[in-house]
């Protein structure tokens, strides 16, 4: 009779871990084996083998949406310089007169220490291939200095670029402008708000048309999205003609927060 009950744990055992995928084994309490009438007779053969089948396709799954714009307060500028020479002391020389104009030209913007932050400073062999001896060779070197300067006074910029341009004169370089808020908080919460609702508003409708009785809400997860707009500039040249001051249009932006909701369905 035990070989029997040994053959029937291993066949239905082998059969509910085959099917159950989503199934994690959960802490059977010892005691004596359930009898044949009792497998007969139970709806859930998982009950009696310590299994709990995972809720992927249980219950009404929907998906709420929220989206807030907002006007930038903060304009977020990549600039630097880059110097090119015949030795690295020269190149690298020439980068940090030209870099200290430019700071000092944030500086008496109002940009604080603080709200500069150098983004990268590199140092570079510059080559030249020489066909006729089917080589190269290191003819200079070049370096570069770029930082992300954080304008708060999105009014000035233009007119802080200008002065950039001119201070560095043919090492400027100006990467690319973003803008950004300073404190996304109360935006994130609105967003949040209008995401819930909607996710609520959309459960509510199913329900309705499907004809069935929203549950509790057993599962809620959240989502955001939000990529500032970067906008490149260009390579400032201290000879060229450039309109002062130059024209900066901030936009807006767009948080978005999306939540995922699961409600048992009575």
């Amino acid at each position: 009779m035990r070989k029997l009950w040994l053959l029937l744990y291993s066949l239905v055992l082998v059969v509910v871990l085959v099917g159950a995928g989503g199934c994690v084994p959960a802490k059977v309490e010892p005691g004596p084996l359930p009898s044949i009438s009792a497998w007969a007779e139970a709806v859930d053969f998982g009950e009696h083998f310590g299994l709990i089948c995972g809720q992927q396709d249980i219950g009404l799954w929907v998906t709420g949406e929220g989206k807030v714009i907002a006007v930038p307060d903060i304009a977020l500028l990549c600039l630097g310089v880059e110097a090119e020479a015949e030795t690295v002391a020269e190149a690298q020389r020439e980068a940090a007169e030209a870099m200290d104009e430019v700071m000092k030209v944030l500086k008496s913007s109002g940009v604080p220490e603080k709200d500069v932050q150098t983004q990268r400073f590199s140092i570079y062999p510059v080559r030249r291939w020489i066909k006729m001896e089917d080589r190269e060779e290191i003819i200079g070197y070049r370096v570069t200095n770029i930082v992300v300067a954080k304008i708060r006074v999105i009014d000035k910029t233009g007119t802080i670029i200008d002065a950039i341009a001119e201070a560095g004169g043919d090492l400027t370089r100006i990467e690319s402008i973003s803008f950004t808020v300073d404190d996304p908080t109360p935006y994130h919460k609105e967003a949040r708000e209008k995401a819930v609702e909607n996710a609520m508003a959309k459960a509510e409708q199913i329900a309705d048309v499907a004809g069935i009785e929203l549950g509790k809400l057993i599962y809620v997860s959240e989502g955001s999205t939000y990529v500032p707009p970067v906008r490149d500039l260009y390579e400032a040249e201290a000879a060229a003609p450039v309109p002062s001051p130059t024209p900066i249009s901030p936009g807006e932006l767009e948080f978005q927060i999306t939540v995922q909701m699961v409600y048992e369905i009575d």
